[in-house]
């Protein structure tokens, strides 16, 4: 029997977990001074902020940077920073605005992973993949000797019975890890899993296949670039240490799981001219269904109803930031999590922001089956400092 969830070679840090652990590196793309903080707690300490690009320092060449991680990973591997534990499986409970999310590290075979809209996949990408974003990360990955996973993987579990049951038996496991992380990101513990439930995990998770032709195991909750990435690594290198991906997986009836839409912000923008063409090009008629925005400038917000033109808000405005992008290439978007971040960012001249209803997570599933993947950026599990942070490692040469 193939069990597509796996345990793995895992590697973590033997001390200072506090400094190593930092946040997903596509999150606070646009404040600065979060990660001036986060290199400031980590100072001289062996941390995955050595070895990860935050995207808030992608620039059109970062050669130097890339250069630097591939160094500083080799550096920790040969002075002897992680230890390696075989064939690893590890539960996890965060705890996080009081809340508990409990999930199991493990690695996924690449070849059941196909990303583009339409695939029947075991595993498939909930949203577009924005594919001129992958380039950059395949430099990133290409050479590196470790990966480090933020990818958190989804599954459709009811009834509860593959991670669950976990909780109750976590004081039979020896622990991984346990501490708090920085930044307001909660506490997280971690627990090997012993060989006999790490074949009930798998056996659980199998029997969620149906087996018919639009099967899916896991939907891609986020990470989603990284894992793409992950892929054409292993498509120009296929090598068996490239064919594998180091996951979370998470059940999306989790009561911790929450999806929250991740809003648009537009930069060096003219928000006149751009409100006045968006509702003009979706003026509503009688009977049109609608979709309302709250549209944020530095002069304060205001209520924007236009005419419908997707399933979901996101999906209207998109469309048309994408076509509006493209006729005004000096304007520039970041996609941002929480309200307050959106107002704050908005107080500048020539910013524009659009806060709108998101998805419920019991649609996703059935949404990605009949329809494929969403609009990019269309959703996220909680706010930026309940994303993932990277603590275990893997090596991939």
């Amino acid at each position: 029997m193939k069990y597509h969830f796996n345990e793995a070679k895992i590697l973590l840090p033997k001390t200072g977990f506090e400094k190593w652990s930092v946040v997903a590196c596509d999150q606070y793309t646009s404040e600065q001074k979060y990660w001036d903080k986060v290199k400031n707690t980590v100072a001289d300490a062996p941390s995955a902020l050595n070895i990860i690009l935050p995207e808030i320092y992608l620039s059109d060449d970062n050669s130097e940077r890339i250069d630097s991680i591939n160094e500083n990973m080799k550096k920790y591997v040969d002075e002897g920073v992680f230890t390696e534990y075989e064939n690893a499986m590890i539960y996890v409970e965060r705890e996080s605005n009081n809340t508990k999310r409990l999930g199991i590290v493990g690695v996924i075979d690449l070849n059941d992973y196909d990303y583009n809209k339409g695939s029947n996949a075991l595993i498939r990408a909930t949203e577009q993949t924005v594919l001129e974003r992958i380039p950059p990360r395949v430099a990133i990955r290409k050479d590196a000797p470790l990966e480090m996973p933020h990818v958190m993987l989804l599954i459709d579990d009811k009834d509860k019975k593959v991670i669950e049951p976990l909780q109750n038996k976590k004081a039979e496991f020896s622990t991984a890890y346990d501490f708090e992380l920085m930044q307001g990101g909660g506490h997280i513990e971690g627990y090997f899993l012993d060989k006999d439930t790490i074949k009930a995990v798998k056996d659980a998770l199998e029997s969620l296949l149906s087996g018919s032709d639009n099967d899916m195991l896991f939907a891609v909750g986020d990470g989603n670039h990284s894992l793409a990435t992950a892929k054409e690594c292993y498509r120009q290198n296929p090598t068996e240490l490239n064919r594998y991906a180091l996951v979370e997986i998470v059940n999306i009836h989790d009561a911790s799981i929450e999806f929250e839409p991740i809003y648009r912000v537009l930069f060096n923008v003219d928000a006149n001219d751009f409100m006045t063409k968006f509702i003009t090009s979706h003026r509503v008629a009688d009977g049109d269904p609608t979709h309302t925005y709250e549209c944020v400038t530095k002069d304060g917000s205001e209520k924007v109803g236009v005419k419908a033109t997707a399933k979901l808000p996101v999906g209207t405005l998109q469309v048309f930031i994408d076509e509006y992008l493209k006729e005004n290439p000096q304007v520039k978007i970041d996609y941002i999590h929480g309200e307050d971040v959106v107002y704050d960012l908005c107080k500048k001249e020539n910013t524009l922001g659009f806060i709108f209803e998101g998805m419920g997570k019991d649609d996703l599933f059935p949404a990605v089956r009949a329809d494929g993947s969403l609009p990019r950026k269309t959703f996220s599990m909680g706010h930026a400092h309940d994303k993932r942070y990277y603590i275990e490692a893997r090596k991939i040469k």
